[in-house]
């Protein structure tokens, strides 16, 4: 299985022309789509999203994803082996899925030898097409990523600055995602969970319960979500506009036990 995680968004040719490239070097495989629709250039939030998609996929399984603001220029294109792969510029879109598949080697892709393979050039803006969904094609066919890539160390990745730091008795989080209903997930899991929690640059003291119902609707919330990440929420609205955050904002938190 292969899947997919992207930017490109529906509206044009780019997810289709990804997946025929993939289907002409594997016609066996079984692609999946998780979505096209990551924020534009959001190396963090798409790195959320193929992290949960990691933490439900089989061993073997194939993860390919393309948010990529740096196409073209000196960045690397990456192949990581754990117990799943990871297909990735880069650029830090692979820091929280390789929290899950035990990573043991990683490669660069070499874009002349790749060529070799598809049997067209290589388009300086669309690496998805040309580089990524290819090598995830053939390592799903059972290539051997050195037939196309030169092994590099792991500790030289790129790595996105996710960790949550505490000051005192206040903990400064990042927004990393927020879903289509507005709910604002931070960058904190494995806490103790609290009675409230507080953001005191918004002077508001929000109670924390397991579930959006908890409390009545247009209400706020602070819950452990889907994810075991804090999640902050509206009962049938949108936390993100009434607190006006968006992905990649800090956000001073306080804990209250």
């Amino acid at each position: 299985m292969i899947t997919i995680t992207t930017d490109f968004g529906l509206g044009g040719p780019y997810v289709g022309e990804m997946k025929a490239a993939m289907l002409r070097l594997n016609p066996e495989a079984t692609i999946v789509d998780v979505t096209h629709a990551v924020t534009r250039h959001s190396i963090i939030e798409g790195s959320f999203v193929m992290e949960q998609v990691v933490k439900c996929s089989p061993e073997g399984t194939v993860h390919v994803g393309v948010i990529d603001p740096g196409v073209g220029t000196g960045r690397r294109a990456v192949i990581i082996k754990g117990d799943q792969w990871l297909v990735t510029p880069d650029n830090g879109l692979a820091t929280l899925p390789m929290k899950w598949i035990k990573p043991r080697k990683a490669w660069e892709i070499d874009l002349e030898k790749i060529r070799r393979f598809t049997g067209w050039r290589i388009s300086s803006t669309f690496h998805g097409r040309d580089v990524f969904g290819p090598a995830g094609a053939l390592i799903e066919k059972g290539l051997s990523p050195e037939e196309f890539a030169g092994e590099i160390s792991l500790d030289s990745l790129v790595k996105l600055d996710v960790e949550p730091r505490k000051e005192n008795d206040l903990w400064l989080l990042r927004v990393i995602y927020i879903d289509d209903f507005g709910n604002v997930i931070l960058n904190i899991e494995g806490y103790e969970k609290p009675k409230a929690v507080e953001l005191p640059d918004l002077d508001l003291k929000i109670p924390y319960h397991e579930t959006y119902g908890h409390v009545k609707p247009g209400e706020l919330l602070a819950l452990p979500g889907s994810h075991d990440y804090l999640e902050i929420a509206v009962n049938q609205g949108s936390a993100s506009e009434r607190l006006g955050l968006k992905v990649g904002d800090e956000v001073r938190v306080r804990l209250v036990q």
